[in-house]
């Protein structure tokens, strides 16, 4: 019966000989180009209707008429950069700019959080044309090499740094194959030579400390900027505090401009839970929710340090602990930035921001521009505490653990 069955199948399937194959093969081919043709076409004609394929194919008729008619020869690079540059300039947004190697190079510094280098930070002086010490990162190479602030550096291994620019010592530095380098500085008019050793360094954004006030234990954290390491900087110092059983807990973002969404994400992920909205987007009419992580709220009370430095990422803290907690605000109206910004590298080590999308606060407001966030209770700070840097004088860290005191 099987066999029978078989044999009925191949009677029934008809076979095509060779010449019928290749005559199949060739009318597919015929028909499946016709159709992408039509496809093709249609697409094209679609194109040529609208405004943005005129503009491309002005600016590429206005590129190759320069390439080709320029007397001089040209920097094909440069000219594309500078055009991208020019866009920029002409979306009239203060968030969306061009920036050369040297500008992404330290823009990336402060919010990779890492880098490989000696750990300092320089200026050129006016007054010898060598580079000038400004700052020099905690545990880094610079601090255990014995490199002060103000410190000269007038040769790296014995070329002379007089004529060197700081974007020069950088790369010199970041790029060169070397791990060690001898350095010729000037300190109070004497010259000594220092030897200091490449190596990872890591940016500190985030410190913290215990204040204690009438029996109450207060923690304090303040972030410097949201990098990519903040948010793993801020879990260890906040379970510090926690296994000290804070009561009530002060997060400072003063003179924080903001920085990598993520971070300040991941930060609110430890207070928020999945039904409370951290912030919203809004990009082509279209709003998407964004919820936190936490299983369950702190059980302290957590009060705010804003001024009018504090934006965008710092913001969004602000903004989603005021909303979803009722976290008091205490110092100035923050800046007021709504807005989300993309970064985009170039093959030559280039890059732009462009701005793409508005961030909303759980409950929906823009605070771009003029709006800022408001504070719960408005002190400006003392000018007496510039010249201290005293946690006395900082009147609004006072002014907060005072709050807190009271309740």
């Amino acid at each position: 019966m099987n066999n029978e069955l078989s044999n009925e199948k191949k009677k029934n399937n008809k076979v095509f000989s060779k010449s019928e194959t290749i005559l199949l093969v060739i009318f597919s081919l015929i028909i499946g180009l016709c159709i992408g043709f039509i496809i093709n076409k249609n697409n094209l004609i679609g194109k040529s209707d609208t405004k943005q394929d005129e503009y491309l194919n002005e600016f590429i008729e206005n590129y190759e008429y320069i390439i080709d008619n320029y007397y001089k020869d040209i920097d094909k690079e440069k000219l594309i950069n500078s055009a991208i540059a020019g866009m920029m300039d002409s979306l009239d947004d203060p968030y969306s700019m061009y920036f050369n190697e040297e500008e992404a190079d330290n823009f990336s510094l402060t919010l990779d959080g890492s880098y490989q280098g000696i750990g300092v930070q320089i200026s050129k002086d006016n007054q010898t044309g060598y580079m000038k010490v400004e700052t020099i990162f905690k545990n880094s190479p610079a601090e255990q090499a014995g490199l002060l602030v103000g410190d000269l550096i007038i040769a790296v291994d014995d070329k002379d740094a007089k004529e060197m620019e700081t974007s020069e010592f950088s790369s010199l530095i970041k790029n060169g194959e070397k791990s060690t380098y001898n350095l010729k500085i000037l300190r109070d008019s004497e010259e000594k030579e220092i030897t200091i050793n490449k190596e990872l360094v890591t940016l500190t954004s985030v410190t913290s400390e215990i204040f204690e006030r009438e029996n109450k234990k207060i923690g304090y954290i303040y972030i410097g900027v949201f990098a990519n390491n903040t948010y793993e900087q801020f879990k260890t110092e906040l379970n510090k505090l926690e296994e000290q059983k804070i009561e009530y807990l002060i997060i400072d973002v003063r003179s924080n401009t903001g920085g990598h969404l993520t971070a300040v994400s991941s930060i609110l992920d430890l207070f928020l839970t999945k039904t409370q909205i951290k912030y919203q987007f809004l990009q082509n009419d279209e709003k998407t929710l964004v919820y936190g992580n936490a299983k369950a709220n702190k059980n302290y009370e957590i009060v705010l340090l804003g001024d009018e430095a504090s934006a965008s990422a710092s913001e969004v803290l602000i903004a989603a602990l005021k909303e979803n907690l009722n976290s008091k605000l205490i110092g100035k109206k923050t800046y007021g930035k709504g807005t989300v910004q993309k970064m985009v590298t170039l093959p030559d080590g280039t890059k732009y921001k462009i701005t793409v999308k508005k961030w909303l606060t759980p409950k929906g407001n823009w605070i771009n521009d003029t709006e800022g966030i408001m504070p719960d209770i408005e002190v400006a700070l003392d000018s007496k505490y510039f010249d201290t840097n005293s946690d006395d004088d900082d009147n609004q860290l006072q002014k907060a653990l005072e709050y807190i005191v009271n309740k």
